[in-house]
């Protein structure tokens, strides 16, 4: 059995993901997501990862990170944070 070839590109997947992982898109495009995802792995992780990451806020389970990847987190959000709302600091 031969694949059917998607003329979608990832980019384009990536830009109607949010619709696709929502269940929200149309069946047509849908139906280029599953083609262009059966030949393409590294759409298929993202998605698959999309997809876990929902599963697992939706549960509402909080989850404990380890101390120095907590900080590490902490530091570049706070970095972050000062380079958007505080340029001049």
């Amino acid at each position: 059995m031969e694949l059917e070839q998607s003329d979608m590109k990832c980019a384009e997947l990536l830009a109607a993901l949010n619709e696709y992982v929502d269940g929200t898109v149309d069946p047509a495009i849908c139906e280029e997501f599953e083609k262009h995802m059966a030949g393409c792995n590294p759409c298929q992780v993202v998605v698959d990862n999309i997809r876990h990451t929902i599963t697992l806020y939706k549960e509402g389970k909080p989850r404990t990170l380890p101390v120095k990847f907590r900080r590490q987190l902490h530091a570049a959000l706070k970095q972050r944070w000062n380079k958007t709302h505080c340029p001049m600091s």
